[in-house]
């Protein structure tokens, strides 16, 4: 019976393809680095796909005269941003994205409110709108997010349960430099960029589907 790929046992598998660090008494260097490596895996998946399983969406509620409101943590890129409007504020609509210069351009005068209509990246930990908002809409953004790294504590991640081949060549593509295997990055490379492609088109499978299904209706 198969098994799903744990932090413990994506280890294992490390040891046995790398033929290295099975014990902390016979190769201590290598059996203490294995976490790390993992975990600058899931760093570079996080940061070269963009894939449905990363996404997570926050929710929160705009503050009247307040125009900079923080990012969630392990936050990589925003997806999309939204806000409700009308008597129940379920009337979402859609913040368009632009440069910082062209909001602050847009709005000069933050103490200045109104209904929002444009969002920007203000630093890494912040986005600001602009117009500042007038009311307490509700708002949703959909980010591309680090998913919370793997760890004794913490056994699996939506990577371990439905990407296990990413992120088990991934780790061995990061573990080869450091143990001097240069020739064979290549080989783990392929495999991860197989692995990667193979993802990335189950994502646009799905995209292409609902498209098709709305056109339906």
């Amino acid at each position: 019976m198969a098994q799903n790929m744990t932090f413990a046992s994506l280890q294992t598998d490390l040891r046995r393809y790398l033929e290295r660090g099975f014990t902390l008494a016979s190769d201590e260097i290598v059996y203490e680095q294995l976490p790390r490596l993992i975990n600058l895996a899931e760093r570079r998946i996080a940061r070269e796909l963009k894939i449905e399983g990363l996404i997570n969406v926050l929710t929160g509620t705009f503050q009247a005269g307040l125009a900079v409101y923080p990012k969630p943590d392990r936050w990589r890129s925003t997806v999309s941003f939204n806000f409700g409007i009308g008597d129940q504020g379920d009337e979402y609509t859609q913040l368009y994205p632009r440069s910082y210069e062209y909001v602050r351009s847009y709005w000069p005068d933050r103490t200045q409110t109104g209904v929002p209509v444009f969002y920007a990246e203000y630093d890494y930990n912040n986005w600001i709108v602009a117009p500042t908002p007038d009311a307490a809409y509700p708002f949703e953004v959909l980010v591309y997010q680090l998913l919370p790294l793997l760890d004794d504590a913490n056994q699996t991640n939506w990577l371990t349960d439905y990407a296990p081949q990413v992120l088990l060549y991934g780790a061995l593509l990061e573990a080869t430099p450091f143990l001097k295997n240069d020739e064979r990055i290549p080989v783990w490379q392929q495999m991860y960029d197989r692995a990667a492609q193979a993802l990335n088109g189950e994502d646009l499978s799905k995209i292409l589907d609902r498209s098709a299904r709305r056109t339906e209706v």
